[in-house]
């Protein structure tokens, strides 16, 4: 099994109104978090938490999440929607002549 790297997740920092303070998230560890006075801090702190807890489940042979950053994606989903969005979005395509599929990612990209 191939060592993860705790540095190769994906981590943000956002500002908690509600803790008045910066809140650090680790997206690959949806449950984790680490608030403090500063970004700096937040991020440090989040960081060693999931380091703690790769290596914890590393020791118990629990399978660790793999960082979004080193995952291949197929570059296909599949969305189940009304009957008639899937009507409109398709008589939109048609009408600037293009594919269902080119239609709909370039209206995802705009998201």
């Amino acid at each position: 099994m191939k060592a993860t790297n705790s540095d190769h997740y994906t981590y943000r920092v956002l500002w908690s109104e509600e803790d008045q303070e910066h809140i650090a998230l680790c997206a690959e560890f949806p449950s984790l978090s680490w608030l403090a006075p500063t970004p700096e801090n937040a991020l440090k702190g989040i960081r060693k938490t999931v380091a703690e807890v790769v290596a914890d489940m590393r020791e118990s042979g629990e399978k660790i999440p793999e960082p979004l950053a080193t995952r291949k994606f197929s570059g296909k989903f599949q969305v189940r929607i009304p009957p008639e969005v899937h009507r409109n979005l398709a008589m939109e395509a048609a009408e600037e002549h293009i594919s269902l599929n080119r239609l709909i990612s370039a209206k995802l990209a705009q998201a």
